[in-house]
């Protein structure tokens, strides 16, 4: 197997590992071109669709929210974020690691989930200089 394959399979698996599944859609927020590309097209891969972009007005299965310590108010972009989701979808948010331009204090994101009344399940190194912080909205009972 070629050395490229191989980095798209990992790829594929990573995406896969984050929980992507065929069929999904998308919503990325934040994008900018510090993103990481590999792990975009490797969602685009499992899912088999394009991500949407931020206008995008339907409802969809998972967003992934690019976010930066200089971003603004993380809380406001969460409850935004939160609007499109179907029922039992989450957000994939991306931060950058620890000692990168941008990074985001793991309370911090821990104070604006629960003001946002999400719940936090998974934390991950999602990509060579992103951590990923899987958060889903508490199931509701009737």
């Amino acid at each position: 197997m070629s050395a490229t394959a191989g980095q798209a399979q990992s790829e594929r698996s990573l995406a896969e590992r984050l929980g992507f599944k065929p069929d999904q859609v998308v919503q990325e927020i934040g994008w900018d071109d510090d993103v990481d590309e590999d792990l975009r097209d490797a969602i685009e891969a499992v899912t088999g669709k394009e991500l949407v972009d931020e206008d995008y007005d339907d409802v969809v299965d998972v967003v992934l929210l690019w976010w930066r310590e200089e971003d603004g108010d993380l809380f406001d972009e969460l409850t935004n974020a939160i609007v499109p989701l179907a029922d039992g979808g989450h957000i994939w948010l991306l931060t950058p690691k620890a000692g990168r331009d941008g990074h985001v204090e793991p309370s911090d994101i821990g104070d604006a989930a629960t003001s946002a009344g999400l719940t936090q399940t998974k934390s991950i190194s999602a990509a060579k200089e992103w951590s990923g912080t899987r958060l889903v909205s508490p199931k509701v009972h009737k």
